[in-house]
């Protein structure tokens, strides 16, 4: 409950760090649960990070499937505010490897505006 609450304040204009850390780890955890698997390493520094997407496993170094962006474009992304290609484009997400699009994934279900 603290997750969702936490990304309906930020929707709402809440970015202190504690409210946007939280709704991070929520919609990081949102799609760890709708893509399981280890493919992918989505990182959002320094709020957290999550392995998701069914595909090989990668236990040793830096994952080859990697995506990372700051809080604020990964919560615009999670709740549809922003799109996977404007996002990449514009140069606010870093995405390596072929399992890296994370397009049909966004945005979440449980993060769409209410």
């Amino acid at each position: 409950m603290a997750g969702r609450a936490a990304l309906a304040a930020w929707l709402d204009g809440d970015t202190s760090r504690p409210t946007t850390t939280t709704a991070v780890r929520f919609t990081l955890e949102e799609l760890a649960a709708v893509a399981p698997g280890n493919a992918v390493e989505v990182r959002v520094p320094p709020a957290g990070a999550v392995q998701a997407v069914a595909g090989p496993r990668h236990t040793r170094g830096t994952p080859p499937n990697v995506v990372e962006t700051d809080p604020a474009t990964w919560l615009d992304l999670a709740s549809g505010r922003s799109t996977w290609a404007d996002a990449v484009t514009a140069g606010r997400v870093h995405a390596s490897g072929e399992r890296a699009d994370l397009a049909d994934l966004l945005p979440l279900q449980a993060a769409r505006r209410r």
